[in-house]
């Protein structure tokens, strides 16, 4: 796990010509920093290009195929784009977490440009239980994560 203070060190270093990641992961009880911290990147990666976003959010009856095409999907107009998967929950059910293992896969084989991923994803997560953060969907993510 990541604390927010290294978060600021890793935009920091994007400003200074450092890759931004294809995947963020922030996950906390915390809310408004966790905004704050989202709000941090989200700006770092539109001075980067990143300037169509993508808001999914998870629900009952969510669509996890949404996922997936928009990791592989490139924009309409060629812009970079930010997809940001909100879950409220942190219980993603059996469909999510198949869906988000495959993702995580998805994303980490894929081998990003001198000009960084042509797609950023943030997901987005309250603070999850013991049991959550051992199971295999989150493992796949964890990578990446960013705790508040």
């Amino acid at each position: 796990m990541v604390k927010s203070d290294a978060l600021l060190v890793h935009l920091k270093k994007m400003d200074a010509g450092g890759a931004i990641l294809p995947l963020y992961v922030f996950s906390g009880d915390e809310p408004l920093l966790m905004m704050e911290a989202m709000d941090h990147l989200r700006l770092t990666a539109k001075k980067l290009g990143y300037t169509e976003r993508e808001v999914l959010l998870q629900e009952r009856g969510f669509d996890w195929s949404a996922l997936l095409s928009a990791g592989q999907t490139m924009s309409l107009f060629g812009d970079k784009r930010w997809v940001d998967l909100r879950i409220p929950t942190g219980k993603p059910g059996r469909d999510g977490a198949d869906a988000l293992k495959q993702f995580a896969a998805q994303v980490n084989s894929q081998a990003a440009g001198p000009q960084g991923p042509d797609t950023v994803v943030c997901i987005t997560l309250p603070r999850l239980d013991a049991k959550t953060k051992t199971s295999a969907w989150f493992s796949a993510l964890d990578l990446s994560l960013i705790h508040i």
